[in-house]
């Protein structure tokens, strides 16, 4: 079985890394090449990046970015964020990503999850999910859709879908751990890797989340202070996680 992942998540707007709480209060936490770069030599196993503003304000990824990131990392990383269409994770993927995730395009139109295994691979597509009681949501957590999250990563695998990476949106930025009945809901309802997001805030909490789950997605406790990531492996070791040996 393989090695639970960490994976630091960089939440991108305006060519800045920006966190907030349950999606809202963004501030600017850093440069993302740089924090990216630093998260890599701190022992990351994959990192995701997040173009947080371009379903809301209607246009593409940011390539330039994506180009810039590929040049300086070495570990696989994940860009999600405008992708509308098989074009545009062809681009990404051309322009140095490993994998892309789809959100509301996916959900406004599920027939783009096919699209995007067929002609990428599964093992490049990631479907994200923002939950909120139980229920995906859509345009960074602005839109209902009525559809249930747990129905949706099963409609979502069944269409080609490589991994889910589902965040609580009640749980997000708060640091008060994950919401692990979500995740272990939608872990139960498929057999494609979970990537749990929303709510690290100790050790204690990611070692819950990868009980359930086959990664944690982490933020807001690193992103002021990026080798805290060597520390919270150890921390993790100490638990008995099971990690990768960082290089």
């Amino acid at each position: 079985m393989p090695l639970p992942r960490l994976i630091p998540c960089l939440d991108v707007a305006q060519g800045r890394v920006v966190k907030g709480v349950r999606f809202e209060g963004l501030r600017d936490v850093g440069e993302p090449v740089e924090l990216g770069a630093a998260y890599s030599a701190a022992g990351a196993d994959e990192l995701v990046y997040l173009d947080v503003k371009a379903t809301l304000e209607g246009r593409g990824a940011l390539l330039e970015l994506v180009a810039r990131i590929a040049d300086r990392l070495a570990i696989p990383f994940t860009v999600g964020g405008g992708v509308r269409a098989v074009a545009d994770a062809e681009a990404l993927l051309e322009a140095g990503a490993d994998k892309v995730s789809v959100n509301s395009a996916a959900l406004e139109r599920p027939q783009l999850v096919t699209e995007l295994a067929a002609r990428l691979g599964s093992q490049a597509v990631v479907v994200a999910v923002d939950a909120k009681d139980g229920y995906a949501r859509s345009r960074s957590g602005s839109s209902a859709t009525g559809r249930l999250a747990v129905d949706w990563v099963r409609e979502a695998e069944e269409r080609g879908a490589g991994e889910v990476l589902l965040t609580s949106i009640d749980a997000d930025g708060t640091r008060a751990g994950y919401d692990l009945e979500l995740t272990r809901a939608v872990a139960d309802a498929v057999s494609i890797p979970v990537i749990a997001s929303g709510g690290a805030g100790s050790a204690r909490d990611v070692a819950d989340a990868l009980d359930v789950a086959q990664a944690a997605l982490l933020a807001s406790i690193l992103h002021e202070n990026p080798a805290r990531l060597e520390s919270l492996r150890a921390e993790l070791h100490g638990l008995g996680v099971p990690l990768r040996d960082a290089a």
